[in-house]
């Protein structure tokens, strides 16, 4: 498998100066099987650049798997060239939304309403498929399997694991690790703590010994404290994951937009320090636009 990344920000993009060497387009991640099969995970603004670079292999088949509807994770999606193409094939696979009662074709039906966008749903010209997935029910892509696995963030939303030929890739989307609801002198604090570690235990079961764990790794230990909640992780804790679960390789994205490249590598700088000198020899390393990863 190849996997590249087109998008590391969270929240809003930030391109400039500033943002130059690890990029600010927000989430979007390509992965090619060794079958050729193309593999989308989420769709923000670094989509349009991937669109980019498929111009020249027309008509694809695109699959995307978007991890939940926060604008970040879809606000691409209009602009994902291939939809406008005839003879091109456009299958998302998402979350069923609880809340309106709708599937993933949501994420399009309200981006483009006229209100938003210019161009219609009903004028793509690509061939569009949609459909909800399950946790823990794997999803077949050519000579891939990718499996959802639902995570902790304020909206449904799945991590995916692909597994190609032996080799694997975990990617969380936006995921804060689960705290606890109670004080620890609440009559509910032991049981909501129980409940806490078994759900993280879980997490690190379906992440695996994956050979690439890709993390959001938003804010450090100090900004978390007034962000609970939020639905996002720390560096640290995305470190703490990748060992407790025995991943090979960490990726740490989802980049603080309010984050220069500089206070970037300071502050990872900062957490590599509290976490060696020997955290089981694994590789970690900050995501960064246009990094490719063969596995």
């Amino acid at each position: 498998m190849k996997v590249r990344f087109w998008g590391v920000r969270g929240s809003i993009p930030v391109p400039g100066e500033n943002t130059r060497r690890y990029g600010g387009n927000t989430t979007c991640i390509e992965i090619r099987t060794d079958g050729g099969a193309l593999i989308i995970l989420d769709a923000g603004t670094g989509i349009y650049q991937l669109a980019q670079s498929l111009l020249t292999e027309l008509p694809v088949s695109a699959n995307v798997f978007i991890t939940h509807s926060h604008w970040d994770h879809i606000h691409g999606l209009p602009f994902f060239i291939p939809i406008f193409v005839p003879g091109c094939s456009v299958n998302i696979y998402g979350a069923h939304d609880i809340v309106a009662s709708t599937g993933i074709e949501r994420v399009m039906d309200v981006q483009m309403q006229y209100s938003y966008f210019p161009v219609r749903e009903a004028e793509l010209k690509a061939r569009m498929q949609y459909e909800d997935v399950q946790p823990g029910v794997p999803v077949t892509i050519a000579d891939a399997t990718v499996t959802p696995v639902m995570l902790n963030h304020p909206v449904v939303d799945f991590g995916y694991r692909i597994e190609c030929n032996g080799k694997s890739v975990f990617f969380t989307g936006d995921h804060e690790p689960h705290q606890n609801i109670y004080r620890p002198e609440d009559e509910g604090f032991d049981a909501y703590r129980q409940m806490i570690e078994a759900r993280t235990a879980d997490i690190n079961r379906a992440i695996g010994n994956v050979d690439l764990l890709i993390a959001d790794s938003s804010y450090t230990v100090k900004e978390y404290e007034t962000r609970v909640g939020w639905g996002h992780g720390t560096l640290d804790s995305s470190v703490q994951m990748a060992l407790a679960s025995g991943a090979k390789r960490l990726a740490c994205t989802h980049h603080e937009p309010t984050r220069s490249d500089d206070e970037l590598e300071k502050v990872f700088s900062e957490m590599l320090a509290r976490a060696r000198p020997d955290p089981n020899d694994l590789e970690v390393f900050l995501a960064r636009e246009g990094l490719e990863i063969t596995l």
